[in-house]
């Protein structure tokens, strides 16, 4: 079936090239992802309704169900009964140069340093195996670090890495990065969201604040050279300590 709709088009070029392992719930909201990504929808469009992408994409309303609400538990959509799925806006920065966090702090003239909360194997969460291209049963690597700068807890960080790229996360000592490259996996492009949120109390001991203080939460997935999936990282900075910083050229 042929389609003038841009999205649906792109769409299903996307599920045509995709492994049929995964589930197919998963490689539609992968695909619906990677439309948001590259701004084939931005935030505060509509999607297509459920009936369309069923009806034109040739999936069940079932599956188109389970893919949107997959990308709503990740702040992706807002859904709401007998409303358009809107795409939530975001602000988006494509990454022009690939550094790590330790990187990043040393070019503003900080010292970094980090706690390790834990470094552990499993198999991947729904939202893992999509931002990862994963399927359900192909382990990951997870690592949860306290960031800190100049001796002070500046952000939360977790890093989800396909355990077929990293064997274990006792392989990374300060930079994640720095791990990749050696073993000859080093990202080549990458894309960040950023988006607003308050902390847990949970969050605000790890920070030592005020629970309820600001964070700026920035989502990051970096790619190989072969289109592989190699990291996704979100990372929770203390508001009040953090300012992102960006170079814009005429």
């Amino acid at each position: 079936m042929s389609t003038s709709d841009p999205l649906i088009a792109a769409v299903r070029a996307v599920l045509e090239n995709a492994s049929t392992e995964r589930p197919l719930y998963q490689r539609l909201a992968s695909a619906l992802l990677d439309a948001m990504t590259v701004g084939r929808i931005a935030g505060g469009q509509a999607l297509p309704s459920e009936r369309r992408l069923s009806g034109e994409l040739g999936i069940s309303r079932v599956t188109v169900r389970r893919a949107l609400d997959l990308l709503a538990r990740e702040g992706r959509l807002q859904r709401q009964q007998g409303a358009q799925t809107q795409i939530i806006p975001r602000v988006q920065k494509t990454l022009s140069n690939l550094t790590g966090f330790s990187e990043e702090l040393q070019a503003r003239g900080s010292r970094p340093g980090h706690r390790w909360i834990s470094r552990q194997s499993g198999l991947p969460t729904p939202s893992e195996a999509m931002f990862l291209g994963l399927l359900s049963n192909d382990p990951v690597v997870r690592l949860v670090r306290i960031r800190m700068a100049d001796g002070r807890p500046l952000a939360i960080e977790r890093a989800t890495v396909p355990q077929a790229i990293l064997p274990s996360g006792e392989l990374v000592e300060d930079s994640l990065y720095a791990t990749l490259r050696a073993l000859g996996c080093g990202p080549v492009r990458g894309a960040q969201r950023i988006r607003a949120g308050l902390m847990s109390p949970v969050e605000a001991e790890f920070l030592e604040a005020e629970a309820g203080a600001s964070l700026l939460i920035i989502e990051r997935r970096c790619y190989l050279a072969d289109g592989r999936a190699v990291e996704y990282t979100e990372t929770r900075y203390n508001g009040a300590l953090y300012d992102f910083l960006t170079d814009l050229g005429s």
